[in-house]
């Protein structure tokens, strides 16, 4: 089995957030598909957070060098929302890991008992890198403790990226900018690094091997002033991978033209302006 470390952003959620149940179910969920794998020893689960959320690793988790900077440290904003930044992350699972796959995911996803077994099986497939999206699951979940009724419900899919597995050596190679977690424009950001970069990517869209609660498809619209730092961090990330950029490896980039662009026009995570702009380069 291939040597995979899996890396999320823990943290201290308020006692009324629903990301504090959230965390706990895919610690758990994280720590009990490492138990279930073929190859335990093989999976690495590491966590990255701030000295003050280091008292939330648990055990079983590797916590790497605290987090020393987040988006306020980088702009002024209205309303101060400590995230931290995507590039910060991922540099930690890719230093201080010798991991050939590193994967980042959500800290509201929880994944399944083979998940680690099936993410080999993709690689020994031929992908280099890969999404795995979500099934939605409901809300009535409140506990933990319900971690079993979790796992077998089947909820509904969800068009989003939210869980990239990537080969360790494709890291080098990325443009993040300065791109923060909790805003949209992470999960474009990432998943055209994948496309742009790996020889074989792929999107798992039907797979049952994360789940989230809730059955939202939006969560609700971020701050405007973050939202539009995000975007402006995106743009600059594309900017610098121009070059290598390829809608050819974007799903569905194999049909024709009109199919295409209504399929990505109507995908959260394909932007329809960098899908114009490629596909006049194209």
């Amino acid at each position: 089995m291939r040597s995979i470390a899996h890396i999320i952003n823990i943290f201290q959620p308020a006692d009324t957030s629903d990301l504090k149940l959230a965390q706990e179910v895919t610690i758990v969920s994280m720590l009990r598909a490492k138990e279930n794998s073929v190859s335990p020893a093989s999976i690495s689960l590491l966590s990255a957070q701030t000295n003050r959320d280091r008292i939330m690793v648990p055990e079983g988790f590797t916590a790497t060098t605290d987090l020393v900077r987040d988006v306020t440290d980088l702009q002024v904003f209205d309303k101060k929302m400590h995230l931290p930044i995507l590039k910060d992350i991922l540099d930690r699972a890719y230093n201080e890991s010798k991991a050939e796959y590193l994967i980042f995911s959500n800290v509201d996803i929880g994944i399944q008992p083979n998940f680690y077994d099936e993410v080999n099986r993709f690689i020994e497939q031929g992908h280099d890198a890969f999404m795995i999206n979500r099934r939605r699951i409901p809300e009535k979940f409140n506990s933990v403790e319900q971690l079993e009724e979790m796992l077998v419900e089947k909820g509904k899919k969800h068009p989003g990226f939210d869980c990239f597995v990537f080969k360790r050596e494709l890291y080098s190679k990325f443009s993040l900018a300065n791109v923060c977690i909790g805003v949209p424009f992470i999960e474009i950001t990432l998943s055209q690094n994948l496309f742009c970069f790996a020889k074989n990517p792929k999107v798992f869209t039907e797979e049952h091997l994360t789940f989230h609660i809730g059955m939202e498809i939006y969560k609700g619209r971020a701050p405007k002033e973050y939202y539009k730092y995000n975007q402006i961090q995106f743009w600059q990330a594309m900017t610098e991978i121009w070059p290598s950029l390829n809608t050819r490896k974007w799903p569905k980039g194999n049909w024709w033209f009109p199919f295409r662009i209504i399929y990505w026009g109507l995908h959260p995570c394909f932007p329809i302006k960098l899908a114009f702009k490629l596909e006049s380069k194209r």
